[in-house]
């Protein structure tokens, strides 16, 4: 059964970065699909970034080139690093492991002037 937690999100101005953390447990850490998503208030979650095993990235387009996601195998951590942050991004992040099934609770990043 994996577990994920996340962490780092915070209120930031716009053009600030953030990087987010998700903690998975389990020893297959290392192969499963990770992913991040975003819900914004009155708005369907989205996929924002996702990383498999071997290390294949994808990106929403409203992030590219913003936003970065890899993976820390020895600390079993799958990382967001996000830049220029606009208002837009504001939102609650999710960390997903698509193998599982498994949602963590979810970090409040929110972009403010």
């Amino acid at each position: 059964q994996v577990q994920v937690r996340e962490s780092g999100g915070g209120l930031v101005h716009p053009g600030e970065s953030l990087r987010l953390s998700c903690l998975a447990s389990g020893s297959l850490f290392s192969i499963y699909t990770m992913g991040w998503y975003r819900q914004a208030p009155g708005n369907q979650r989205e996929l924002v970034a996702q990383i498999t095993g071997g290390g294949t990235t994808n990106y929403a387009e409203s992030v590219k080139g913003r936003f970065t996601i890899y993976r820390d195998v020895a600390k079993n951590t799958v990382l967001l690093q996000m830049n220029s942050l606009n208002p837009e991004d504001t939102a609650v992040y999710y960390c997903y492991c698509f193998n599982t099934g498994t949602w963590g609770q979810g970090t409040q990043v929110t972009v403010s002037s």
